[in-house]
């Protein structure tokens, strides 16, 4: 603890000495430089153009007028460069003072030459980029047809979006995709978005409002040799606009209406406002204030799918009656309490006799309850942050941001998570100067009054409904009595026998929509632990609990620094970073290393009660830090452009590890760039996956960091779930005997786990880029092919209890019975069963996945655009199964295809995106299923008022109202029309 600290006073200690570093400046005479930009082809004054002395951090923007001042301390020469959307860059050389300046700027229709940074970490053109890199500027957020600038990034070339809820979508590129996902990073002026505890990024959820977006860099593949963990797959980079250069007060609403089949929710409105203000003083202090608000119905995730047919092993094949709707081991895609791919919820009712057969077993899934019984399609975004800038000289300026959003929706990760009134805030200080920068943030993170719907239907199942053998008895019972009052058991009347048993076991069950329900649900959630249902402790709750408490700070600080003027022959840039995690342990969630093993999440008891937190012990930390140089250097007049980085970086927690990256861009004829890299990648465990030990209910899920397991035996005493699947199929068909499962042992696998490493990507890359005729065709093409070494992912597994894998009375602990079931004749009532284990740990297999993307960007005529992208992206298949699924997830083939014009008559413009993907097989330790091909057609319609600074914007996204889904267990997602207007630049 004391280390992370130091650590942190280090943090803010290194800041300090830049600041002083950069304050002393020689008394130079202060000069000023005035002028006048227009529009050449219309001779008028151009307003917010940015003027900015190259090379510094000095530069202003021209007024309603046209015109502009700076004034500065360079000496002679220097220049000015002139830039605004959609007219082309100009640079000026300033020799001496003179008379006013005049520029003129020339409409660019296709920006061609948009400079990135993300790519290299400095300016670059997007042309000379080593790898594949994608830009929205604001001209293409403000024509896009979707609904809100995140939404857009799904039309970008390579990206594939998954939306959990309104207000929680999250991009990726490459495949292996996962809606919290790991290993695409997501920056906010270079701040990471990712949610630790809740391992969920949160771009969208607290990121930039409307009217503070700047542009969007997307780059697809993996980008850690400059950017460390989380950026294998990918990253974007959302930049934000500078006070300096946009001024006044700016206000945006958008009114909105989706469900308008009224099929999952009656047809509702949707709101978002954002505010904006912003000043500069002197060209020396800026501030900026946002505010932004959302609110509506979340799409509703009510597949009411099978993916537990009864024609699988898992449920009951030998009895062909108990298909479709009368499948009593129904495992619903979006239904939870009815989990019997996991094996958490199953009853084996053994001991029947059925058409004439004795010694039958039936496996039996508890009812469950449905999402949208248990989650609140209300959703809201609430976000505000505030930025001050001073300019400490002409070559360093200081800011401090600070951002809090307060969210609710839902997200999918082992399970589904309700949240509501979640917290994240961001403290930002930042130093950059012409050639350096140093970076400190700090994230806090409260996950508020959210809860975790699994416990939540598993705890409504057993306090209203009674505990599985007490279930099970119930529904054992009526079958019996249904056949004493029928003549038998028999295919005729086992399903009608099965539906009547099923209702006579849940008579006690509370009914969604009831009082005795919603007191309940109300009860569990605000529960802190998943499991506790012990009546030996005094006060103990009579019910587990569902509740999501989780609290953690993230401090993180980075440098770079650009040695080129320095160094002769060659560009260098090097840099460093170190980030730690600090977990505060609520009993639930987390490793609480204050407490022993064995009771590490178990019911605390403080004056002889429950509470529903208490202190758990001391903070958890987390750590990583890591460095990177970069060298690039030109050939044959600037047409061959070599790049070479390697990054360095060490948790405590794993071996250090060394990432290189090689690249080669070649420019023939000035406008043909042809690129190529080789670069490695790791990714550490995130938070969740390292530390997490949560007792969720049956299946206790945990980290990955090998000292979790200290007498739990899940790495080197269990059986893999797939086998145990398949075990206790055999066993019942065979009686659910001790005999019938000694006979059935060699289903039963070891799982060996490994010891958990960071997950590694070898990536190869090649593409092409050019402006074509005249600067009105871009064409983009690139290939990439990646291989995935210990990939991270989940596996269940089932610890014998008491016992070692492979003994007679490990064999026999596997048996259903031992878990939820009544004991049937033959039984070892002994056994003690089982405990089963979610352990996030490397897969065995080397991995590999290839693809291709294509984009084009024509304007053919006039100003009409024609543009579009197709992309392909394929896994390999194993010869051998793996420990876990690892879901690639993502589609062969997609594509976007779009037609506008942003003036086809005077001040009106027009945009429309036609989008497809085909299907595709989506897994997961939640749900597998099969996503189904899907297109969808958005459009809008502006119209500007350029005396007001107004805009007013009439679109539809999915216009069609094509109902679709992007993952299994995900929202459906209908059509959403909206109107929605934009005031800019008052009060300047």
């Amino acid at each position: 603890m004391k280390k992370a600290k130091k650590l942190k006073y280090g943090i803010l200690s290194s800041v300090a000495v830049l600041l002083c570093s950069t304050s002393f400046t020689q008394a130079v005479a202060l000069i000023e430089i005035s002028g006048t930009v227009i529009n050449q082809e219309k001779n008028e004054p151009l307003p917010d153009v940015s003027v900015q002395i190259k090379g510094s951090v000095t530069g202003t923007v021209t007024d309603n007028t046209g015109s502009f001042v700076i004034r500065t301390k360079q000496k002679f020469p220097f220049t000015l460069v002139f830039s605004s959307v959609g007219y082309k860059p100009q640079e000026l050389e300033i020799k001496s003072l003179g008379s006013r300046l005049q520029v003129a700027m020339v409409t660019q229709t296709v920006l061609g030459n948009e400079v990135v940074v993300t790519a290299s970490r400095v300016p670059e053109s997007i042309l000379r980029s080593p790898v594949a890199i994608e830009k929205l500027d604001i001209r293409a957020i403000r024509e896009t047809p979707a609904p809100n600038f995140y939404d857009a990034l799904e039309n970008v070339k390579g990206v594939q979006m998954t939306t959990s809820s309104l207000t929680f979508k999250v991009p990726n590129t490459r495949g292996f995709n996962i809606p919290n996902n790991f290993r695409f990073m997501q920056l906010v002026d270079g701040v990471d978005m990712q949610a630790a505890t809740l391992g969920v990024p949160l771009g969208n959820a607290i990121g930039p409002t409307e009217l503070d977006i700047q542009s969007v860099e997307i780059t697809p593949g993996a980008a850690s040799a400059l950017y460390g963990m989380n950026a294998i797959n990918g990253m974007a980079n959302l930049l934000t606009k500078n006070p300096f250069n946009n001024q006044g007060l700016s206000v945006y609403h958008k009114t909105g209406v989706n469900h308008v089949d009224g099929k999952d929710h009656d047809a509702a409105i949707l709101t978002e406002s954002a505010i904006r203000y912003a000043k500069a003083f002197n060209n020396r202090f800026a501030f900026k204030v946002n505010f932004g608000y959302m609110q509506g119905i979340d799409w509703r995730s009510n597949t009411r799918l099978d993916q537990n047919p009864n024609n699988l092993k898992s449920a009951n094949p030998n009895f062909p009656s108990l298909n479709g709707e009368n499948n009593i081991a129904f495992d619903g895609w979006n239904r939870y309490g009815d989990d019997a791919l996991a094996g958490s919820n199953t009853s084996s009712i053994s001991g029947l006799t059925i058409d004439g057969r004795a010694n039958q077993t039936l496996r039996v899934v508890r009812t469950g309850y449905w999402e949208t019984e248990l989650v609140s399609p209300k959703v809201s975004n609430l976000k505000f942050d505030a930025a001050v800038h001073y300019r400490l000289n002409e070559n360093a300026a200081l800011s401090y941001s600070y951002r809090i959003g307060q969210v609710d929706g839902v997200f999918q990760r082992g399970n589904k998570i309700r949240l509501e009134d979640v917290k994240v805030q961001n403290h930002h200080l930042e130093l950059k100067g012409s050639n350096f920068v140093v970076r400190s943030y700090v994230s806090l993170e409260n996950t508020g009054n959210s809860y975790n719907v699994k416990p939540l239907a598993d705890n409504l199942d057993l306090a209203s409904g009674g505990s599985g053998n007490a279930w099970a008895n119930k529904y054992k019972n009526a079958l019996l009595e249904y056949a004493n009052n029928h003549g038998g058991l028999t295919a005729d009347n086992l399903a009608a026998a099965t539906l009547e048993a099923r209702r006579q076991a849940d008579a006690s069950r509370v009914t969604p929509g009831t009082p005795a329900f919603d007191e309940l649900k109300n009860t569990i959630i605000k529960i802190n632990n998943w499991d506790i249902r012990s009546a030996a402790i005094p006060d103990a709750p009579a019910t587990g609990g569902a509740a999501l408490r989780q609290k953690s700070r993230m401090y993180h600080t980075e440098a770079q620094w650009d040695l080129s003027k320095y160094v002769k022959f060659i560009d260098l840039l090097a840099g460093g970073d170190a980030r730690i995690y600090e977990i505060i342990p609520d009993g639930n969630n987390f490793v609480d290393f204050g407490r022993p093993v064995a009771e590490r999440n178990q019911p605390v008891v403080v004056d002889g009660k429950v509470p529903d937190s208490s202190d758990f012990g001391a903070n958890v930390y987390y750590k990583k830090f890591g460095g990177f140089t970069q060298v690039t250097k030109t050939f044959f007049n600037d047409k061959l452009k070599l790049f070479g980085s390697l990054r360095f970086d060490y948790n405590p927690e794993f071996d250090p590890k060394f990432t290189p990256r090689l690249a080669a861009v070649y420019t023939a004829n000035q406008r043909h760039n042809f690129r190529v890299t080789w670069q490695q990648g790791y990714r550490y465990p995130a938070l969740f996956e390292a530390l997490s030990y949560v007792n969720n209910g049956r299946v206790k899920r945990v980290g990955s960091l090998s000292y979790i397991n200290e007498g739990l035996g899940y790495l080197e005493n269990s059986y893999t779930q797939a086998s145990v699947v398949n075990f206790n199929a055999a066993v019942a068909a065979a009686g659910n005997t001790d005999a019938a499962a000694l006979a059935s042992r060699e289903l039963l696998l070891v799982a060996n786990l490994p010891k958990a490493r960071p997950e590694q990507i070898t990536s190869f890359e090649i593409g092409y880029k050019s402006v074509l005729l005249n600067n009105t065709l871009i064409v983009d093409v690139d290939a990439y092919t990646n291989k995935y070494d210990g990939f991270l992912g989940q596996v269940q597994v089932y610890v014998p209890i008491g016992e070692t894998v492979g003994s007679d009375a490990a064999v026999i602990s596997m048996i259903d019975r031992n878990r939820d079931a009544t004991a049937a004749s033959g039984g070892n009532g002994a056994s003690k069963g089982q405990e089963r284990y979610r352990v996030y740990t490397n897969a065995k297999n080397t991995y590999y996945n290839y693809g291709s993307a294509l984009g084009v960007t024509w304007n053919f005529y006039k100003k009409y655009t024609v543009a579009g992208n197709v992309n392909f992206n394929k896994m390999k298949a194993n010869k051998t199964d793996d420990i876990f699924v690892t879901g690639f997830n993502t589609p062969q083939w997609s594509t976007n295809l779009s037609f506008g014009n942003r003036e086809v008559v005077k001040h009106v413009g027009f945009n429309i995106v036609w989008r497809w993907q085909d299907a595709f097989l989506w897994e997961s330790p939640l749900v597998t299923g099969t996503i189904a091909a899907y297109s969808t057609l958005d459009a809008q319609v502006t119209y500007r008022v350029p005396k007001a600074n107004a805009s007013v914007k009439l679109g539809g996204a999915n216009l069609l109202n094509n109902r679709y889904i992007q993952y299994a267990g995900g929202p459906t997602i209908g059509g959403l029309y909206y109107l929605a207007f934009t005031i800019d630049g008052l009060l300047k």
